[in-house]
């Protein structure tokens, strides 16, 4: 049993389950906003989620892979999976599974499509590559100063936007703009990861935004992103854009002044990682809390 049991928290670590609110919390918000159309399809929205977080895992399983194949990632790496370098589980699984993963969310977005706009499985494939690019091929996106813009375009926008469309068919203004913040904070769990691996990243030449910006800089501009997705949501409830129920996501504050207190103050690389986490957390209750929100709005108006 307890051999069993160690198991599953490798592939529990591999995932790194911290980062799965990255590809839920989008599927939720868009689908709590599509509520109101009359051919809602609950259907829809439980493969859009599996999709969805099936991406995410595949782009961590290809990060954990490639990392292993370019000497980044040694035993005593702090802050990942360790399925490989751990754990001894051979990189050409860690490979194949994430193939796999990525292979059913096709098949899952195949099915969607057809009953939508073959668009979807367009725009889905681009954002599959997009999770292989970003630790795979020659330049990954993961050393560049563009991940946070693609993981919160990808994860954010895109998924926001494809969960309100499969319900709805169409896409407004207002699901453009409740997009934002939450690409904002996806872009902001990227940013937190980066400043943690700061010193890592800069010796193997990697040139992340918290390298080129620095770590008090970085740890400023990520203050920056919580307090940018805080207003964005305020300024949509009081000009009317929505009602005030979405402003519920203002109880993930404190978890983004834990972070940047962690940061600031951190000590050790365990803070440094709890840091992160509270970033992680404060997207999570964010993005629930927006989207409980916009069910109220709905059921209260």
């Amino acid at each position: 049993m307890n051999v069993f049991s160690n198991e599953w928290k490798v592939w529990w670590r591999l995932l790194r389950p911290h980062t799965l609110t990255a590809s839920f919390v989008p599927v939720c918000i868009g689908t709590a906003l599509a509520l109101p159309h009359p051919n809602f399809r609950f259907s829809f929205f439980l493969m859009m989620l599996l999709a969805s977080m099936l991406i995410q895992c595949a782009t961590n399983m290809f990060n954990e892979y490639y990392d292993y194949q370019r000497g980044l990632d040694t035993k005593d790496s702090v802050g990942i999976g360790g399925a490989i370098v751990r754990d001894g589980i051979a990189p050409h699984t860690v490979y194949r599974i994430a193939i796999a993963c990525l292979s059913v969310a096709f098949l899952l977005g195949l099915y969607i499509s057809s009953q939508t706009s073959w668009w979807i499985i367009g725009i889905g494939l681009l954002c599959m590559m997009v999770a292989y690019l970003y630790s795979g091929g020659p330049y990954p996106i993961s050393a560049t100063p563009f991940g946070e813009i693609a993981a919160g375009l990808c994860l954010g926008v895109v998924v926001i936007l494809i969960a309100y469309y499969i319900q709805t068919g169409v896409i407004n203004l207002l699901s453009v703009l409740i997009s934002i913040p939450t690409a904002i904070l996806i872009g902001a769990i990227l940013m937190a990861n980066n400043i943690r691996d700061l010193e890592e990243d800069t010796l193997h030449g990697r040139r992340t935004l918290a390298i080129l910006l620095g770590r008090s800089k970085a740890i400023t501009f990520l203050a920056g992103m919580f307090v940018l997705a805080l207003i964005w949501i305020a300024v949509l409830s009081f000009s009317g854009a929505t009602s005030f129920w979405p402003l519920l996501a203002f109880i993930g504050l404190h978890k983004a002044i834990t972070a940047i207190k962690k940061f600031r103050n951190a000590a050790s690389r365990q803070a440094e990682i709890e840091a992160m986490i509270a970033t992680a957390q404060m997207n999570t209750i964010f993005g629930l809390a927006l989207s409980l929100g916009l069910l109220f709005q709905y059921c209260f108006s």
